[in-house]
């Protein structure tokens, strides 16, 4: 069995009645939504409100769920639009970079750094952040969207393709050439070390 198959059970249980059935669904998804929530708040306290908030909001409409998509990407969504809505309510714009530093692409140099963690490897290891963050802020906003969903939230391309509302292979194809703008900017840091 699937897990979308397993969390639709659970959702058709929690719509019959079965609080514990939601409380399973609230524990296998409350760290990844929190994660979510803080990269557009930045604040561990006022995330894990809006985490509150937002299985809230979720179990309140989990009677109209249909299971067209799979139940993360469902509350996926409202996490996000959720977020969203509490800064605008605090007077703050949404950031427009989805990705924080510290969950920023992997890249192929990473294990070299692990190997030696000198002062000169510590450099170039935030050096390469600094490049990876900025080639995602340059990238359109489809690519970014796409990368950060596949990457830091670890969606897979069919959950990507419910969310942007596009085929796979647009997915695939954004993925791609985000993948490839980043490791652009990044090759010449990695060619020196």
């Amino acid at each position: 069995m699937s897990e979308r198959d397993v969390d639709q059970q659970l959702v058709e249980r929690v719509q019959r009645g079965d609080m514990a059935a939601f409380d399973l669904l609230v524990r296998k998804y409350q760290h990844r939504i929190l994660a979510v929530i803080n990269r557009y708040l930045n604040d561990f306290a006022e995330a894990q409100d809006v985490a509150q908030e937002t299985f809230l909001r979720a179990y309140r409409a989990l009677g109209n769920f249909r299971g067209d998509s799979a139940f993360y990407t469902w509350v996926y969504k409202i996490a996000v639009n959720t977020a969203k809505n509490h800064l605008v309510a605090q007077g703050r714009r949404p950031p427009t970079d989805d990705v924080a530093v510290d969950d920023a692409m992997h890249f192929n140099g990473e294990s070299q750094l692990k190997d030696r963690a000198t002062p000169e490897n510590e450099l170039l290891r935030q050096e390469i952040e600094r490049n990876v963050t900025a080639a995602v802020d340059e990238l359109p906003e489809e690519l970014r969207t796409a990368i950060t969903l596949r990457e830091v939230d670890g969606l897979s391309y069919e959950e990507i393709a419910e969310v942007m509302s596009c085929p796979i292979g647009t997915v695939r194809s954004r993925i791609f050439r985000a993948r490839e703008a980043i490791d652009r900017r990044i090759r010449p840091l990695l060619s020196d070390s």
